[in-house]
């Protein structure tokens, strides 16, 4: 199902951007933006992956924002879709990839529309899926001691557990699995378009990744604090996190032992 309304000019598919161009051997790239109440933070984000990255299409969506998230973002140069109410996060960014994949895009990155993902860090997240060398590529802030935001005590105890929790699920070690800066190609972009996880996604993402025989890399970014705005995920909330998405991975690899019965 594809949600909302899309708006678009030239000047918001890039033309006419001088700024650095990612590989000419890349024909399409989608940034995916979820934002939900973005207002003085989404703007800048569009803005700085404009002067980032020459000839990658933004698109902005306005999950049913009470604020003027949806204007700033047209305003800055992104293309728009519009929920028409909150459904939170994870289909968000499935429309993104229901857009990329109707549109036949080569490659999508997600990234936040708070302003913590650094975007010059753009070509680094598509490198090894240009070169094909992975299908999911990870933007970890923990890969090496590259400084930034490393997030608050108690989100970091969460992502360790997610750490072990997915190793010893399915082997594969990722230092970062709560990123939301993230690179997929078109074997992704067509999967996650037909079933992305719908709350607090990430982690559950990887499993799905694992489960279809995807290859993931991670490569080390920086992370800034979000601008304008507090996160979603506080205080209580955390454990509450931890325990859905354990649950929902329990459940994915359940389900997906049955269909291979």
């Amino acid at each position: 199902m594809y949600f909302g309304r899309a708006y678009f000019s030239e000047k918001m598919l890039g033309q006419g951007n001088e700024g650095p161009s990612l590989s000419p051997a890349v024909k399409k790239i989608l940034a995916i933006v979820p934002a939900f109440n973005e207002c003085g933070n989404i703007g800048r984000t569009v803005e700085e992956i404009l002067k980032t990255a020459h000839g990658v299409d933004i698109l902005v969506i306005d999950d049913g924002s009470w604020d003027s998230t949806a204007e700033e973002a047209r305003q800055a140069g992104g293309m728009v879709v519009s929920l028409p109410f909150n459904l939170g996060i994870g289909a968000a960014v499935q429309t993104g990839f229901q857009y990329a994949q109707r549109h036949h895009y080569d490659i999508a990155v997600q990234i936040d529309g708070d302003g913590q993902h650094d975007a010059s860090f753009l070509d680094k997240i598509v490198g090894p899926i240009r070169r094909d060398e992975a299908d999911l590529v990870v933007g970890s802030r923990f890969l090496e001691k590259t400084g930034g935001f490393q997030s608050s005590f108690g989100r970091r105890v969460g992502i360790n557990f997610f750490v072990h929790l997915i190793n010893a699920l399915t082997g594969v070690k990722v230092s970062d699995p709560t990123s939301g800066f993230r690179a997929y190609n078109k074997k992704m972009i067509a999967l996650f378009s037909e079933y992305y996880p719908h709350d607090f996604p990430e982690p559950e993402a990887i499993v799905v990744t694992q489960q279809a025989a995807g290859r993931i890399v991670e490569v080390p970014v920086v992370m800034r604090k979000r601008g304008a705005g507090s996160s979603s995920i506080r205080y209580f909330k955390t454990l509450y996190y931890m325990a859905k998405v354990t649950l929902a991975i329990l459940l994915h690899m359940i389900r997906q032992r049955r269909y291979e019965a």
